[in-house]
């Protein structure tokens, strides 16, 4: 009966394991080769962007001051509404820009 009752915790706790390790892998980042990048202009280095398609991009914008943005701050990456299931460069840019409040 022990080795039953050994075995049966050692694999919960193992299975929890690897739960929690799933959940705490980084999304991988949004390339600016997707489809939906490029329809809104995503750049992963603001100072990148096409200035003569998008006339009001100033080079202080970027990801890390967008409101969309959802990595904290100071991180070099984070989640964006926009890109399910990715994440952006802090530095990056997008035409759906919106300025933190």
């Amino acid at each position: 009966m022990t080795n039953r009752r050994v075995f049966i915790l050692q694999s919960v706790i193992g299975t929890s394991a690897l739960a929690s390790g799933v959940v705490m892998a980084a999304a991988p980042l949004v390339a600016e080769t997707d489809a939906n990048a490029k329809s809104l202009g995503y750049v992963t280095e603001s100072a990148k962007a096409d200035q003569a398609k998008y006339p009001k991009h100033t080079k202080e914008q970027m990801c890390a001051n967008c409101a969309l943005y959802q990595g904290k701050a100071g991180s070099t990456q984070g989640g964006c509404p926009l890109y399910p299931g990715k994440e952006v460069h802090s530095t990056g840019w997008c035409s759906a820009y919106a300025k933190k409040a």
